[in-house]
């Protein structure tokens, strides 16, 4: 347990790899430098930090983002999102996307999420410049179930072997979005829609971080599917591996929320994997997030990312 006594606040470390508490602040207020330099700190340090009992409305929510980067505007929300303000993205959006494409909320999730690790990702990871911190608060929870979980992903790969970690520096993978999705019989208009607006990119297998300088195992379930360069029988089974291990239970954190709960996670080195576990729970889950714009990833080589289709750096 830290505490940083010229600021008053309280990191309390809640897993051994990944996560801490802070107490002792007030997110709404106007913090000065000494308290926004201990969370950044805090988060460079535990990837994803939590902050109970807070009072955030949209504005104040998007003004606390403001003091650590510049908050994506998404240029397509849908309904429940705030209007007026371009920077909050409700989750509740969500449930209109099957919707959109003729689908029941249930089998859209079925289809997108049916495999183990399917549904573990970092925030629009197949951007060439993906976010680099999310900042998540919660409006209303169940009164049980809805935890989200989040893992560390230099720890995992620091907990290679050294010639592991050596093969995997020099390797790329391609990041697309859709890659698992299981398409309906017949004709699919989601299909359609990611055909006629891909998202890929070429990214490093193991990303520098910008800030820290540590190495990145930069795999997730939902983008990623082929390393480049390696065959599909080669790349599938040293995926599969490489994903086991950036979710083994000892790299993660899983999170309780409450009302007034905020998680703010380092988008660049972790993934998380959203609750599967509200259906039938019969209660409202309205979180709302403020992303801010990051890099381009770079690798050990100092290669960047580089965009294969739909994006470019610092457009949305």
């Amino acid at each position: 347990m830290a505490t940083h006594r010229e600021t008053r606040i309280e990191v309390r470390p809640v897993a051994g790899h990944i996560g801490a508490e802070i107490c002792g602040v007030d997110l709404a207020a106007d913090l000065d430098d000494a308290v926004v330099a201990s969370i950044r700190e805090a988060v460079l340090r535990w990837k994803v930090v939590f902050f109970r009992g807070q009072h955030l409305d949209h504005a104040s929510h998007v003004a606390f983002a403001r003091r650590f980067g510049e908050p994506v505007r998404l240029p397509g929300r849908g309904g429940a999102s705030p209007r007026g303000v371009p920077e909050v993205e409700t989750t509740a959006d969500r449930l209109e996307l099957g919707g959109r494409y003729g689908m029941e909320h249930d089998e859209w999730l079925r289809r997108r999420r049916h495999s183990l690790h399917r549904g573990w990702h970092c925030d629009h990871g197949a951007r060439v410049d993906p976010p680099a911190a999310t900042i998540l608060r919660a409006e209303s929870v169940p009164p049980y179930g809805g935890d989200t979980t989040w893992a560390n992903l230099v720890s995992a790969y620091e907990g290679l072997s050294a010639p592991l970690r050596g093969f995997l520096d020099g390797l790329r993978a391609e990041h697309r979005l859709g890659v698992g999705y299981q398409a309906r019989p017949g004709d699919d208009a989601y299909v359609r829609r990611l055909l006629d607006r891909q998202i890929a990119s070429d990214h490093p297998l193991v990303r520098v971080h910008p800030e820290t300088g540590e190495r990145v195992l930069f795999v997730n379930g939902y983008y990623v599917e082929q390393i480049l360069g390696l065959s599909r029988t080669e790349s599938a089974p040293l995926l599969e591996m490489l994903i086991g291990q950036a979710t083994r239970p000892e790299y993660t954190v899983r999170f309780r929320w409450e009302p007034g709960s905020v998680a703010f996670w380092d988008n660049r080195a972790t993934i998380h994997l959203a609750p599967g576990d509200t259906d039938g729970l019969d209660h409202p889950r309205i979180m709302h997030r403020v992303m801010l714009a990051g890099d381009v990833p770079v690798g050990v080589d100092g290669r960047p990312s580089v965009p294969i289709t739909g994006s470019e750096p610092r457009t949305w």
